[in-house]
């Protein structure tokens, strides 16, 4: 991977400081030139103490290949992938905000990566396919989530997903019948069954918390949209590659084909 000339070269560790602080708050903590974007987060040292737990599950070399990265927030998982050597890296976010602080740690640390202001449901518009695509906590912030997994295998996942989610709920997976009888109900009590809770207010202070799965339910949306599920190295985490004998279910119309 050939690094372009750090803006950490010509930037004091002060004025580094001052920008990341005026680009606050960061949800991602990033390093930048020593200098920390979020070292009193929530959740710790995040999402580097997330990213250590599967880090190995995604290839170490991507050389040549491209990356979409949805829902890039700071840029941290765009930034690990660049540094494994995809050739194109995107990284896309609805939120402008998220992206300043993104563009702004990629150029301190001098690497070349392209940030766009996209919604998920606005990815047919990109008529192109990546060999591996980042959906990583965007799942549970979305109105419309099986729809959001469905684009993404019919129109920019050529290979990988990794795939993450907020879980909750039962963490079983029980036997799931594929079909059962209309007065059968108790199957549906299960705790393991496949299940979406959904948030009408908020949740954690956040509005925009809309469905949570359970682990099993995870795991259905992904192989329904047309994935195959090869790990879960992480509780959250899922490694999957597109199955190309799955159906793939229509799409709204509205939604360009590709």
């Amino acid at each position: 991977m050939r690094k372009q000339t750090s803006l950490a070269d010509s930037l004091t560790t002060d004025e580094i400081e001052r920008r990341v602080t005026a680009l606050g708050p960061w949800f991602h903590n990033i390093s930048l030139g020593g200098v920390q974007t979020a070292p009193h987060h929530f959740l710790g040292d995040y999402p580097a103490m997330k990213w250590k737990n599967f880090q190995d599950a995604v290839p170490r070399d991507l050389s040549g290949l491209s990356v979409l990265d949805i829902g890039c927030n700071g840029g941290f998982y765009s930034i690990e992938m660049k540094k494994r050597g995809a050739a194109r890296v995107l990284g896309i976010d609805h939120d402008e905000d998220y992206l300043n602080q993104a563009r702004f740690a990629a150029d301190v640390l001098g690497l070349d990566i392209e940030f766009r202001r996209m919604s998920v449901y606005d990815l047919p518009r990109l008529g192109q396919r990546f060999d591996l695509v980042l959906f990583m906590g965007v799942l549970y912030h979305l109105r419309h989530p099986l729809l959001a997994l469905d684009i993404l295998r019919q129109h920019v996942a050529k290979d990988w997903l990794v795939f993450q989610s907020l879980l909750r709920g039962s963490r079983a997976r029980p036997q799931i019948d594929e079909d059962y009888p209309f007065w059968e109900k108790g199957v549906f009590d299960h705790p393991g069954y496949p299940k979406m809770h959904f948030i009408e207010k908020s949740y954690s202070q956040d509005p925009t918390n809309w469905w949570v799965p359970n682990r099993a339910c995870a795991e259905a949306m992904l192989r329904s949209a047309g994935f195959t599920i090869e790990s879960m190295p992480e509780p959250e985490v899922f490694i999957c590659r597109c199955n190309e004998s799955a159906e793939l279910h229509p799409l709204p119309e509205g939604i360009a084909a590709n």
